[in-house]
């Protein structure tokens, strides 16, 4: 009987979760142009490697392409080269896009939020430039719980980044094929492969949220190792009739 190194064992672990969530939700089909949105942090570097390599597999026949959007009033020291490097490594032609904002157009929102929200139009702009009818994006299960207790903390809503997503506005459909994938084996894959950090001195991002949550996660794991597939699973069996009925202002 064959033995697994420990690194075997890992990437098998990923490309079992990653095949998971692509196949239950459904996230890619015969004849997708996908692209990715490629960060250069570990996430979107990983997701070029399993979806790049997945391509190769011809059901369902789909293609792939990157693209990696230069903010450009943010200090963000992109390795273009090592990048453009990683992408051609999986068959994957990268794209880059050069764009900005300015944080005083709308002081209601955060400066991550505009940040964020002016890389997805970027996207959505390469995406149809290249005739993709999908948009890739890196997160993956941590990002998706965090994400839930932070829209339930501070937005009293019970909501997240789901695996799929139709923008009807954008004639665009978002997946996130990682989304049963952990953060742990994504950590030890960057690890393995070498990947090389981008540098990110962004003056905003102290004010995030979101490390808080990564900790308030882990506390619950701490207190129940299945915390993070019972907090999955809440999110498909809403017992309606045991919540209360909605009632204005409280």
């Amino acid at each position: 009987m064959a033995q697994f190194t420990e690194e075997q064992k890992m990437i098998r672990r990923i490309e079992r979760r990653f095949s998971k969530g692509v196949v239950s939700y459904g996230l890619i089909e015969e004849g997708d142009k996908i692209l990715i949105g490629l960060s250069g942090g570990k996430d979107s570097l990983a997701l070029v490697e399993l979806l790049g390599k997945r391509s190769r597999i011809f059901k369902p026949r789909f293609s792939v392409v990157a693209a990696h959007v230069v903010m450009k009033n943010i200090p963000y020291q992109s390795d273009l080269a090592y990048l453009q490097a990683h992408a051609e490594q999986y068959g994957v032609p990268l794209v880059v896009y050069e764009t900005s904002f300015d944080p005083t157009t709308d002081t209601r929102k955060s400066p991550c939020f505009l940040c964020s929200w002016n890389r997805r139009k970027a996207l959505f702009a390469v995406a149809k430039e290249h005739g993709c009818n999908k948009i890739a994006l890196g997160h993956h299960m941590d990002d998706i719980l965090e994400t839930l207790l932070m829209n339930m903390t501070y937005q009293g809503a019970f909501s997240t980044m789901p695996p799929r997503l139709a923008m009807d506005k954008f004639d665009m459909t978002l997946i996130r094929p990682m989304c049963l994938v952990h953060e742990s084996d994504l950590i030890e894959l960057a690890a393995c492969r070498g990947y090389r950090k981008q540098v990110k001195n962004c003056p905003y991002e102290s004010q995030s949220s979101r490390s808080d949550m990564k900790a308030i996660l882990r506390q619950l794991e701490a207190l129940n190792p299945e915390a993070r597939y019972s907090m999955w699973g809440s999110m498909t069996h809403v017992q309606e009739e045991l919540l209360p009925d909605n009632i204005d202002g409280i």
